[in-house]
């Protein structure tokens, strides 16, 4: 079997499931997929964000300045949405079992790396010039194999779920990212407040080990991969005759024309600048802007992480039963939410008690727009057939907003920063955070554009 075999979709079973065992069969391989690609996912986040939390320690120890880390940073992110665009359209025809298993065995091996390079940087005398090019290059390749991992799991999901219980299920497994920030803000900071930032990386290997080990037990290709009939005959929805390569393409190509997948892909690249602004600055900010230590910066950002659940969980379900699958208007007062809750953390003074409310409300109203901006709002409009090409074009934008975001939030950053008596170096993040309030106020403003769009028929 050739590579390009393997990672093919699986052909229909030959060995059938007896007509008395389908319903219960079919229940028991969809929530297994559910429950396995929403907990390995959580992993791979881990594996994504352990430079979020070892910022600091960097700079102190001379390694790095903000200004590299933010284009070290803009690699994974870079390269993430060229990756998210590619595998996108790669996984409509993937076994996603296999894809996802690949990605993340690659990313486990990076953050090892990582690790290794980063004890080197002291042990060995690596300079800091050296380390920079092999922090990049690395955190490159992890970005672009992350790419793999929510194509893979929300192809997984249209593939055993119907249509009209299709973003409730979206809804609880984007909580995976909200758990896997956390699992990472929370875990990984006290491992490297603890150990030192190097051992944030193993941290994050052990996560990836333990995402590839639930991907292998109990995520399955499709229902006829497992003898089952389709998931429109299954749901009693209107037949769709299976799609060969050509005519998947077909579709994809005609998504690419769509002007509502791109107004959304707009949307969700703005939306990830400020979520990015928080998750890979926040914790910094926390220190050098209001004096609080490692451990307590990284917990109090972890709050937006577990409150972000509460959004995701939610507001598919919410937008299934109250709004009949309509995401606009929740999407709207989320946005709003979120200017809001960003302007109190980066405004409103130094207590606890602020700036935990702040993410609090910051994390429920980014868990519903990743989930609506990030994905399901896309999906909506296309057919089952090219949701990995929807999915592509929203992640590429949502990304390249993020890289650029890292990138110039380091240079202004580091631009405004000035040497008091001391000589230490004294950061001032006022011309950053107009830059995240900015986008963020502009990502809930356009999908007003898509508000009366209905699904494409192709």
């Amino acid at each position: 079997m050739g590579v390009i075999d393997y990672f093919k979709m699986s052909a229909p079973s030959e060995k059938k499931v007896p007509a008395g065992q389908i319903d219960k069969t079919y229940k028991k391989l969809r929530f297994s997929c559910f429950v396995a690609v929403t907990l390995a996912y959580s992993f791979y986040y881990v594996c994504r964000t352990t430079l979020n939390v070892v910022k600091k320690p960097i700079i102190d120890a001379g390694l790095l300045d903000a200004t590299q880390l933010g284009i070290v940073g803009s690699c994974l992110l870079f390269a993430y949405g060229f990756g998210k665009f590619l595998n996108g359209l790669l996984v409509d025809h993937s076994n996603t079992k296999r894809f996802m298993a690949f990605g993340l065995l690659i990313s486990t091996v990076a953050n090892l790396v990582m690790g290794i390079l980063g004890f080197a940087s002291t042990t060995a005398g690596i300079s800091s010039m050296a380390f920079f090019v092999c922090f990049s290059v690395m955190w490159a390749i992890n970005g672009y194999v992350q790419s793999i991992g929510a194509p893979s799991s929300i192809v997984t999901l249209t593939r055993w779920y119907p249509i009209k219980i299709r973003g409730t299920y979206y809804g609880f497994f984007s909580a995976s990212h909200n758990f896997g920030e956390w699992l990472s803000f929370l875990l990984v900071g006290l491992i490297v407040s603890s150990f030192g930032w190097q051992w944030g990386f193993f941290g994050a290997t052990v996560a990836g080990v333990l995402g590839l080990v639930i991907i292998i037990l109990m995520i399955h290709d499709t229902p006829e991969s497992k003898g089952l009939p389709s998931v429109e005959e299954l749901a009693g929805e209107e037949p769709v005759p299976p799609a060969d390569h050509a005519e998947t393409t077909r579709i994809q190509k005609a998504v690419f024309r769509n002007p509502g997948v791109w107004i959304l892909a707009a949307s969700a690249a703005f939306m990830y600048v400020s979520r990015y602004a928080v998750n890979s600055w926040g914790v910094i900010f926390l220190q050098e802007k209001k004096g609080f230590e490692l451990a307590d910066a990284t917990f109090i950002v972890s709050i937006n992480a577990i409150f972000g659940i509460i959004g995701t969980v939610f507001s598919g379900w919410i937008s299934d039963k109250m709004f009949s699958g309509d995401r606009k208007l929740p999407a709207l007062v989320s946005g709003i939410l979120e200017v809001i809750a960003l302007a109190l953390f980066l405004f409103g003074g130094d207590s606890w008690f602020i700036n935990i409310l702040a993410m609090i409300l910051f994390g429920i109203a980014i868990g519903v727009l990743i989930c609506f901006l990030g994905g399901l709002m896309a999906i909506d409009l296309v057919p089952r057939k090219a949701t990995g090409a929807a999915l592509g074009i929203v992640g590429l934008a949502s990304y390249l907003g993020a890289g650029i975001q890292d990138v110039i939030s380091g240079v202004l950053i580091e631009g405004h920063a000035v040497v008091d008596e001391a000589g230490a170096r004294v950061y001032d993040f006022a011309p950053a955070s107009w830059f995240w309030i900015a986008a963020a106020a502009i990502s809930f403003l356009l999908p007003i554009l898509n508000w009366k769009r209905k699904q494409q028929q192709i």
